[in-house]
This record gives structure tokens, sequence and C-alpha cells, in this order.
């Protein structure tokens, strides 16, 4: 008996352990935040903007973002925050998002714009063949374990 009690314990600290390393490796390892001058720069040159808001559907405690988004012909940025978590990617939608199911029915349909690597701010770069007035919502979304984190109507 007490051996099976070391191996449960054993086992349930390696999970815990695990899975405090899988949420905290990209905080440690993320670049630096664009300056709030950066992302106002960015803002600045934007057409649209929108909100993250932690209150849709699928954002939970461990997936959520908030903040304005601003969404121009060449960069998206960022003023807020998101959860911590690898592997984030920024997408735009021809329609609002708010779950994995619509994310999932919807993909073949948007455009992958590129990485987010921060938590606090981000400006990512619109590829020139992107025209974002087609779209008229971005989505951060978790590659690696399929999660919807945000999304925001711009348009």
């Amino acid at each position: 008996m007490k051996k099976l009690l070391l191996l449960v314990s054993h086992a349930a600290v390696f999970a815990a352990g695990f899975a405090l390393g899988i949420y905290l490796l990209p905080v440690l390892t993320a670049p630096a935040a664009p300056s709030p001058t950066e992302v106002t720069a960015a803002a600045g040159q934007a057409r649209y903007s929108g909100q993250f808001r932690r209150d849709l559907k699928d954002s939970d405690l461990l997936h959520w973002g908030e903040g304005t988004v601003s969404v121009g012909p060449r960069s998206i940025a960022l003023a807020g925050r998101l959860a911590p978590g690898p592997d984030y990617k920024l997408y735009l939608s021809p329609e609002f998002v708010e779950t994995e199911a619509d994310f999932a029915r919807l993909k073949p349909r948007m455009v992958r714009i590129g990485d987010v690597r921060t938590f606090e701010n981000f400006v990512v770069p619109v590829p020139e063949s992107v025209d974002v007035s087609q779209y008229d919502t971005v989505i951060v979304w978790c590659e690696s374990f399929s999660q919807f984190i945000s999304s925001a109507r711009y348009r």
C-alpha cells in the first residue's frame, strides 16, 4: 500500500510540474513585448479596431484576451493582454468566432496572419497579399492544443 501511495503521489507531482512547465515556458521564453509607443504608432495606422473580451463562449480561466486590437493594412496591434500559452497564431475571419467549433468550421475561409509571441501587447505584421477589409474578425488561436483564446470583431 505504501508503494502505491508513493507511486500515485509522485505521478501527481510529475503531472502538476509538467502542466506548470507547459504554462510557464512560453512566459519565460517570450521576447520583450512592444512598448506602448510602438503599439500606439501601429494603432495610429489602423483603419479598424475591436475589443478582446474575457467573456466569450470558449474563453475561460486559462484561455482569454482583453484589450483593444487595432487592424491596419500593414499591422495588427493589441494594447492589452493575453493568457500565456504556447504557439499562438493570429487569424482573420470573414465571420465572428467565439468557439472552437466556429473556428474549425470557418478555418478554410480564414487567413493566418502570423505568430503572436508576447502576452502583453503585440504588433504582428500583415502580409502584403492580405486585404484586411475582406474580413471582419481577428482571432488568437493556440495551434498546438487547438484552443480558442480570444477574438474581436473589427468591422
